[in-house]
């Protein structure tokens, strides 16, 4: 009997492809007839809108099932073949609301527990912090995947990142491990890219997903329009890019 593979898509860096992974992934995936659960854990709630749900319309979301208030069939919306636990601003109280409640760490590893066997996968689109819901995340998923730029500061803040999942292995989950880094954004016309990309080789090694993410028009485009990159535009090289990466995922299985 398959497993569930639940991952956490996380960097507290904004603007690294965080969503824009999540979404791709999750719906390559779901094209090859994976089962697959996406949570939009970001108050930003930029999935949400992303795969053309509108935040501020939806009655109930995440943080309603976080609460308890609410099952997670009553929240999810299927879209793209994908099942889709959407956000909203309202989300961003729960660390204050939340923090006071006995085994805070562990509310959403305890919801996807009860729904592990309906899923291939489970993907989570972390916010870009590293507070009470990034540890909800880490604590209720396996594997952790991270996108990284090809820039500058690609590596900037990254050793915080690494010291809290370290921390979550010791004291929560010890099931946890870093799966994979994305390159993000990568340009091989700019020598700066291919230095990050080197860089990140030297660090991680192997972790380094061999398929790099181009920088893509079509990718910036296709949140504004509610759809996923293959049904925006599927002979993109943003398409491409995340077909052999979810290929590449797919091979840990």
């Amino acid at each position: 009997m398959k497993t569930c593979r639940s991952i956490a898509m996380i960097n507290q860096k904004g603007g690294v492809g965080k969503t824009t992974s999540t979404v791709n992934i999750g719906a390559a995936l779901a094209n090859s007839g994976k089962r697959v659960l996406l949570i939009d854990f970001d108050p930003q709630a930029h999935l949400t809108s992303g795969v053309g749900l509108k935040p501020h319309e939806l009655e109930h979301t995440v943080y309603d099932v976080l609460n308890g208030s609410k099952s997670l069939e009553d929240v999810t919306f299927e879209k793209f073949g994908l099942e889709v636990l959407p956000s909203s601003l309202r989300l961003s109280g729960s660390e204050i609301e939340l923090s006071s409640v006995p085994g805070r760490e562990f509310l959403l590893k305890e919801v996807l527990d009860k729904y592990r066997v309906h899923f291939d996968y489970i993907i989570i689109d972390c916010s870009p912090s590293l507070g009470l819901l990034a540890v909800n995340a880490l604590t209720a998923v396996n594997e952790v995947i991270i996108p990284l730029q090809t820039e500058f500061f690609a590596l900037h803040g990254l050793k915080h990142l690494l010291e809290t999942i370290s921390i979550v292995q010791k004291r929560l989950n010890q099931n946890l491990s870093i799966s994979g880094i994305i390159a993000t954004r990568f340009d091989g016309r700019k020598t700066l890219s291919k230095e990050v990309v080197e860089t990140i080789k030297n660090q991680f090694g192997s972790k380094l997903f061999q398929t790099m993410i181009r920088d893509n028009v079509s990718l910036a485009e296709a949140p504004s329009f509610g759809q996923t990159i293959f049904n925006y535009k599927n002979s993109s090289s943003g398409a491409l890019d995340y077909l052999n990466l979810t290929k590449e995922i797919m091979k840990d299985e």
